[in-house]
């Protein structure tokens, strides 16, 4: 299912490509929409070129792509970051921030090509995500997928000027397997 030349995964309703410079304007638009920024915990604006600075900042310890429809308009981000070979642990992002791309199917695909990646390319055995608990569409969908919740950081988040808890989840790779068959 990869391509290691174009550094791309193709589903049925996405494709998960390598980031490139000209994903920043969209990501610079959408990051600085407040709804956005309270449900990631973005503390402060950006701008075209952090974003290029981001997407160009590679890490041994992350694996990001943009997001798109096949017919290659971009619909969101997605990515593995702290990972921990040693421990065969990993967090992830998943973010389709216009409302316009959500409920379409396109995050339970790119989230399960990224389950398939985690756990069979990369070996591990356990992903984390935390979650605003105030985010609840979030976490309908996080459970949806297979995440377990396992904690809570009683207002662990705080955004424009109101606490909130955050909430932690994950999933095992044996967890994952089961739900496969």
């Amino acid at each position: 299912m990869r391509d290691e030349n174009k550094k791309e995964i193709i589903g049925k309703k996405v494709i998960l490509r390598e980031q490139r410079k000209e994903d920043a304007k969209y990501f610079a638009y959408w990051f600085n929409q407040p709804d956005v920024m309270f449900k990631c915990g973005f503390t402060d604006l950006t701008d075209e070129a952090q974003e290029i600075a981001s997407i160009e900042r590679k890490t041994e310890d992350s694996d990001w792509y943009t997001i798109t429809d096949l017919k290659g308009n971009i619909v969101g981000e997605t990515g593995l970051l702290r990972m921990w070979p040693v421990w065969h642990c990993t967090d992830i992002s998943i973010m389709l921030p216009d409302p316009k791309n959500q409920g379409q199917g396109y995050g339970t695909e790119a989230i399960q090509m990224m389950f398939e990646l985690a756990f069979d390319k990369y070996e591990m055995n356990r992903i984390a995500i935390g979650v605003v608990a105030k985010n609840t569409y979030a976490l309908e969908f996080y459970e949806k997928v297979g995440f377990r919740k396992e904690g809570i950081q009683e207002q662990g988040y705080y955004y424009d000027n109101e606490y909130s808890d955050f909430i932690m989840m994950r999933l095992l790779k044996q967890e994952w397997m089961a739900q496969r068959k």
